[in-house]
Parts: C-alpha cells; structure tokens; sequence
C-alpha cells in the first residue's frame, strides 16, 4: 500500500461502510421496535447493493483504465481499495447474520416469522410439497450446464437455484432462475402468519426437477453487477431523442460485469470455485450469507400481517404537521407574498408547497412556473399541476435530470407526460448532473407589477420521501432571490454555467469557491484572536480542497463542528492537525438528509441550506444550489436546530480519530433529537389558532380537488 498523502483523511469507500454499519446497529438496539429492526436489516441490505453496483463497478471499471492510480486520501489502488472493501463486508455479513438469527427468535413466537424445512409439520410439509407441484413447478425453467447448454447469463441481483447433480457417476450443474412473477410469500397453515419464501420452497424440491439424477449439493445465489453506467452523449445520433438514447442505455445495466457474488448458508469449495471462474470473480468476492439473500419481502410481510400484531411493534405514526409560517386554510400565495416560510420536514407537513403549486396553477396572475427535478414520488402531485397550469396557459419549465440514478425511467414517464400537457422540458449538461432543488413562480398583478415566489429546497420534491428525509424548504418572495432565481433559469436555458448571482451560490462556478472564501475568513478571525466557528450538516464529506481548509481553520484555532450523516473523508482530534473538528453522525427513525452551512458567530454569522453535500461531484460535477437565509428569525431557527441535534446522545455517534464511531455517553437522560423536533413540530401546531380544526379532513379535501 502507498503512503497517503495526507494524515487527516480516511477512504471513501471505507468510510460508507462504517455509515452502514450504523444502520446495522439500529437493527439490533433493542430499544428499537421489533419490526423497525427488521427494515433497519432490509435497508442495510438494499444499501450495500447500490454500494457494490455503483462504488465496487467504478473502481472495477477504473482498476482496468489505470489501476495504478492513486487515491489521495488513502494511498490504495482501486484494486486495494476494493480487497478492502471485500474485507470490511465480509465482516458486516457475519453481523447480520447474528442481528437476523436473534430477531427471528423473536419472529416465531409472534408468528411473522420466514420458516425453515424443518420447521414445518408434516401437514404443513405436505402443503409446501403440493402447492411447489401446482403452483411453482409449471413455470420453472431448470438448465443443465454443458457443452450444448452454455453458462447462462445471470441477471443483476435475480435469484437462481444452483445445484450439482450426479448421473451415471458424472457430476453435472444445473441452474434455475427464481420467477420474479410469482408471489415470493407464501404463507403456511396453521402458522397464525409464518410464511416461507419461493425460492426456499424450490430449493427444497429441487430433486422433482432432476428426477433422474442425484442431488449432490444445491444452494441459493444472486449476482451483483456493475451499474455504473458513464454515459457519453457523444453516442446519440443526431436524430435520436434524448430520452430515447436513455432508455437504450437503461437496458445495459443489468448485462455489466459482476462484482459480487452471494450464496446462501453454505456451498462446496468446488462450486464456489466453478462460479468464480465462470462469472471472472476472485474468492474474496464471494460472500455467504444466512439471511435471506433479497431482503424487501419483509415491507410486504409486514404490510400483509394484521394491524393489531404490527402496530405495537412498529414507530408510533407521525403525521407531519401544519406550521406557523403558512396556514392551509388560507390562500398560501398571498401568505408567501406577505412573509418568508421554512418549513422542515418531515416535522412539517410539505402541503404547504403543494398548494402553493396547486393555486398557482389556477391564479391568473401567474404567469410562469419554472423548476429543477431531480427524483419524484410515484403519481407525482406535483407533475399534476405543473401539468394543469401548462393546459391553463401558463408558461412552465421543468429542468429534467434524466440521469437520477435507479429513478431514470420514472423521470422519463414524467417527463413525456410534462411534455404531452405542453410542459417545456429541457435535460441538463452532458457532465453535469443537475441536482439542485429550486422553484420559481413568476407574477404580474392588475397594475402590472411583476413578483416572484422562489423556494429552494435540500430535498427532492418527492411527497413520499418528504415524510421519511429530514429536509428544509425554504419559500421566499424576497426580490433578491427572484433575481437570481431568474438568472438562474435563464442560465440554464442557455447551458450557462459560469453564471454569475448576488445571493445564491451556484456549483459548479461559485458554491465551493464561496465557502472556501467564508472559511478563510474565520480563519483569519481566529488568527486575529477572535471568536470564530464553523457548522456544518450534510449527508457526506469528501472533497479533498474543502478537506484541507477544514484542516487548516482546525490549525489556526476555527471551533468546527459537523453533523455528517454518511462518508467523511476528514480524520478529527488529531494534535496539532484537526484538534479543534468535532464530527457527528445520527442514524435514526428518519434519514437526515438537510444541508446546513454556518460560517462565524453572532450577528456576523452567515448562513446558508443547500442541496449539495460537501462531495467532488456535488461542488465540481453538478448544478447545485446553496441559498443564505437572512432573516434573522429563520437563520436562529436553523442555528437552534443544529444545537438540537448536537444533543442527541442515543442515536448519535461521534467520529474518533482513528476512523471508528463511538456512542455518545448516556449517563444523564436519554435524547433523540428527531423526537424531540416532533413533539415540538406537534406542540407548535397545537397552538395555532384553528389550526386543529383543518387537519386531515381539509387536507383530504385538498387531496382530492388536486386529483
């Protein structure tokens, strides 16, 4: 292994994978309910997946281009890199392996529970046996493995039953792909609710479908692919629509090279090694596992059970609350034109911002919607009244980034139907994904005066997320901001991106280097023996210049303390290098997804929300937003709910120095800062005046004059 080139910096990869340990943890604190833990282990799962297609595929891919470059944070190749990966996620398989045998003790004796063979009775033995017969073995469509019947391709993260068999003293391979259209749960009788999954059943009657042979040895396996797809809009023809080229490039996902490769429970050495060479994988590539290999059945077993089973067992529901800035029973556009609103989700409801849509779509005053998208929920509110004001002569602008990665092809549906209702669509840059979320409402009022309402967001504009992300939305009808708002969208009409603007700050030209700026300040504060700070919330830090300033304000004396949920490539508490740095990471009931950027203290401290994490890709590789909340009220709210979280001490964590996430000391009273900001989100909507009265009535109503 090389040197690294600097002490105070750790691996990316291997700094994800410490954040995914800590969603592990959450699956096993007991503190957590039962089946909570149980999605705790289903997202760690489809988390490691997208981590080996997307992290694992490009360091597979640039292993190949120039193997031998170095990463400056850690000194690795990218073919070290990934044998330390492989390391570390050996080591998280065995965790869960231990975390799930606990939880399904538990599982059996309530009776929502996966079943094993020898588990069932002879009753239940006989239904599995009868109901394989009937309803699976139609459909199955088994492949001996030889000379007429090549290997076969093996679809990313699809199910197969891997077997060898014995005839006539010949061992022979044979595969079966699991039917991804039949039902994965079947339910067994006389179990009150435990249930045992299709491919444990054919597993378990795989002999019916080599009749002839002997069975030697059968297993379960997935494959994991790389999907990191570089797309080159180079490769369109002239005459190929954009979307059109999307959904070519889609269909080569599933066909890359593997990076991973899972059994389930056991397999002998002789078939781990034939996959290998057939499938060009390395034995550390090979990963066993004893839970089951695709974990997302457990949101439909949990879905199905009866209510009065789950309930006790699952968080107490929240229903995001009305807040003091916008009432929902009067007009939200005059409530914006007449003051500022942050809202905070998914304490706060996210009605507020769809009417705000909704009423502009029907007033005629307005006269223009404009808006970056980058993720949606399924049957998007907010695709529907875009739509609606576009039949209604408004003119509106979505800014599509088709390049969302595992939502392309919803994005494409939205886009077609935004187009259809006479939506402008526009795509982005060639190497820039477009990530910011910005909205801008243009107005002319009876005396010709022209007003915008601008909202920017940390967030996607997705209704479903906006109940499970913790995210700021902040809607303005400040000139200031419309300004560059309008600036804004005109640039990227017109594929600027050097724009220059007054308040917001802009990636790829002016983000990064702003905060540099705001950083050297307080460190010049600090050298001039003045108070100086620097706060900072955000999903992941890895850019390497933004790094080394945070090191060089920790040096010159810069109080820094950072809330940062995922991947943090700076090393803090090293004497004499980042003494001054305090890191946090919560891992709770929501996923903090907010970006807050604080600089300095006092009257003179700025502060900004912003949709880009601290990451290369974010300050030099994608169109983001960063936008300065001034008004005094709002910028302590966001100061307030930063100490908020800094008070955590049960789901934080707090980063040593040598790369390891210890617990925060308990030894006073326990608080859990999301818990803490609903009761408070409850509290406040308690004391609105007639507030209570609209609730969920007024909102259904709301709901269904939307539809």
């Amino acid at each position: 292994m090389h040197k690294k080139l600097y002490p105070f910096t750790q691996n990316r990869e291997l700094s994800w994978l410490k954040f995914n340990q800590r969603v592990l943890e959450e699956a096993a604190d007991p503190r957590v309910p039962l089946l909570e833990r149980v999605k705790f282990l289903a997202i760690f799962t489809s988390n490691l997946d997208e981590f080996f297609m997307v992290r694992c595929g490009s360091l597979y891919d640039l292993s190949l281009v120039n193997g031998q470059q170095i990463d400056k944070k850690s000194g690795m190749t990218p073919a070290q890199q990934l044998d330390a990966i492989y390391e570390e996620a050996h080591k998280l398989y065995e965790i869960r392996d231990g975390i799930t045998k606990n939880i399904n003790s538990t599982l059996e004796s309530i009776h929502i529970s996966s079943l094993t063979k020898k588990q069932l009775t002879k009753k239940q033995l006989k239904f599995i046996h009868q109901y394989f017969d009937v309803q699976i073995f139609p459909v199955l469509s088994p492949q001996i493995i030889d000379t007429h019947h090549p290997f076969p391709h093996l679809m990313n993260k699809a199910l197969y039953i891997f077997v060898e068999v014995k005839e006539n003293d010949t061992i022979m391979r044979g595969i079966i792909p699991v039917p991804n259209f039949l039902k994965r749960i079947v339910y067994v009788p006389d179990t009150d609710g435990n249930y045992m999954l299709l491919e444990q059943i054919i597993l378990h009657n795989v002999e019916k479908l080599f009749s002839q042979s002997t069975i030697v040895s059968k297993t379960i396996i997935r494959v994991t692919r790389n999907a990191d797809i570089n797309l080159d809009e180079k490769e369109i023809d002239e005459d190929e629509d954009y979307r059109q080229y999307m959904k070519k490039i889609l269909k080569k996902r599933g066909r890359l090279a593997p990076i991973r490769l899972e059994l389930y429970k056991e397999a002998p050495e002789s078939v781990v090694t034939y996959l290998c060479d057939e499938l060009h994988l390395k034995k550390n590539q090979v990963f066993v596992s004893k839970t089951p290999l695709e974990m997302n059945h457990v949101y439909d077993v949990i879905d199905q059970a009866p209510s009065v089973k789950t309930t006790p067992l699952l968080y107490k529901p929240f229903t995001p609350q009305p807040n003091k800035y916008l009432r929902l029973n009067k007009p939200i556009i005059d409530q914006v034109l007449d003051h500022d609103a942050l809202l905070f989700y998914p304490f706060h409801d996210m009605e507020p911002f769809l009417l705000l849509l909704k009423e502009a779509a029907e007033n005629p005053e307005v006269k223009s919607i404009k808006i970056t998208i980058y993720r949606l929920a399924n049957h998007s509110r907010i695709v529907r009244y875009l739509a609606r004001a576009a039949e209604n002569g408004k003119e509106v602008t979505a800014l599509m980034e088709l390049r969302a990665r595992f939502d392309e092809k919803h994005n494409i549906e939205a886009a077609e139907l935004l187009e259809e209702a006479g939506c402008t669509v526009i795509y982005g840059f060639e190497n820039y994904k477009v990530h910011s979320k910005i909205c801008m409402i243009t107005l002319q009022n009876k005396k010709g005066e022209w007003k915008t309402i601008t909202q920017i967001g940390t967030g996607n504009y997705n209704e479903k997320t906006s109940k499970m992300y913790t995210d700021i939305s902040y809607i303005t009808a400040k000139p200031s901001i419309g300004k560059d708002a309008i600036t804004f969208f005109q640039n990227m009409s017109l594929s600027n991106l050097e724009g220059e603007y007054d308040h917001l700050i802009v990636s790829p030209h002016s983000l990064k280097q702003t905060c540099l700026a705001l950083m050297d300040e307080q460190i010049q504060q600090a050298k001039a023996q003045k108070e100086a700070q620097i706060l900072l919330k955000m999903n992941s830090l890895t850019d390497l210049d933004i790094i080394k300033k945070l090191q060089e304000a920790s040096a010159a004396g810069v109080k820094i303390k950072m809330v940062i949920r995922g991947i943090c490539c700076i090393l803090p508490n090293l004497k004499g290098l980042t003494d001054n740095i305090e890191i946090y990471s919560i891992v709770g009931r929501f996923l903090e997804h907010s970006r807050i950027y604080c600089f300095g203290c006092g009257n003179q401290q700025k502060v900004y929300i912003s949709s880009a994490d601290f990451m290369t890709r974010n300050t030099e590789k994608r169109v983001e937003i960063g936008c300065p909340i001034e008004d005094e009220n709002l910028k302590q709210e966001l100061l307030e709910h930063f100490n908020i979280l800094l008070k955590d001490n049960v789901k934080m964590r707090k980063l040593c120095a040598n790369g390891e996430y210890v617990k925060m000391d308990t030894s006073g009273d326990p608080f859990i800062a999301q818990e803490y900001c609903m009761q408070k989100a409850v509290e406040e909507a308690g004391q609105l005046p007639g507030e209570e009265g609209i609730s969920w009535l007024d909102k259904l109503k709301h709901w269904f004059q939307g539809a």
